[in-house]
């Protein structure tokens, strides 16, 4: 299914396509210093590459969370990372009039699991004619994603991707059901498991999301062997220093070692 994507630089192998990068844009250097050690990952490897990254936070536990270094800046350097490596990238949007800017810059338009039901949102991603991920709401079963792809669709724009992200497990957990990636599939498009916001602990007394990083790889086999297109993975060179979601990325030395690892499962049930 990753035929589907505009932009996306395929192989001639059968690999899963990866959306990694930072959660968020920090600035200029780890932007680029991220993305060419995954370009360089991934090209060895054979396995198509978006370059993720968030241009602003909008969805934060306390005021005093980290943001954003400004909209404009932020997607320039998305940007440039796509003219430097020729890879595709991939933002969030928030809010129906952010479509049409962020659409300058990147290739994908995702929408945040929490607004995947918010109809006018997913209208005005559709119509820039950008692919447009949807993360399924953490509250929502797989079949019901099937009205969130209709609505893109019927705006006139079939470039879609679902992506899995788990599913609500009390006030402070997360648990992934992959039945809902071949449910998801169903409904011919391709889709993808966020491995990483998967593992998240939310509603910390902190104000500080918590996570697991140590089960990426156990949720990244899952969602290989069960047919997942893609993986969506945040990484970083410095975790714990990282400006947003630190506590669930992995490390981006990791890489590597893990992709290997996921191209053996998917060699096998193909």
């Amino acid at each position: 299914m990753i035929d589907q994507i505009p932009g996306i630089r395929h192989t001639e192998s059968s690999n899963f396509f990866l959306m990694a990068g930072p959660c968020a844009i920090e600035g200029e250097e780890m932007a680029l210093r991220i993305a060419e050690r995954i370009v360089s990952v991934t090209d060895k490897l054979k396995v198509p590459f978006i370059f993720k990254g968030s241009y602003r936070k909008a969805n934060r536990s306390r005021l005093d969370s980290f943001s954003g270094i400004g909209d404009e800046k932020a997607l320039k350097i998305l940007a440039k990372v796509s003219s430097e490596f020729g890879v595709p990238t991939v933002t969030d949007i928030h809010e129906s009039h952010e479509a049409a800017m962020a659409a300058c810059y990147v290739d994908v338009l995702q929408i945040p699991a929490f607004l995947c039901r918010q109809t006018d949102l997913l209208v005005a991603a559709a119509k820039t004619g950008k692919v447009v991920n949807i993360k399924k709401g953490q509250f929502l079963s797989a079949s019901s994603m099937g009205f969130a792809v209709g609505k893109v669709k019927a705006s006139g724009n079939p470039n879609v991707i679902l992506t899995d992200r788990g599913n609500t497990f009390g006030y402070q957990d997360l648990i992934v059901d992959f039945r809902g990636i071949p449910v998801m599939r169903s409904f011919g498009v391709p889709v993808v498991m966020d491995c990483t916001h998967s593992l998240q602990q939310p509603n910390q007394a902190s104000g500080v999301t918590g996570g697991i990083p140590a089960l990426i790889e156990t949720i990244a086999k899952a969602a290989i062997a069960v047919g997942a297109d893609g993986l969506f993975i945040e990484t970083h060179h410095d975790p714990q220093n990282a400006k947003s979601d630190g506590a669930n990325m992995l490390h981006l030395d990791a890489l590597e070692s893990l992709l290997e690892k996921l191209i053996r499962v998917r060699q096998a049930i193909v």
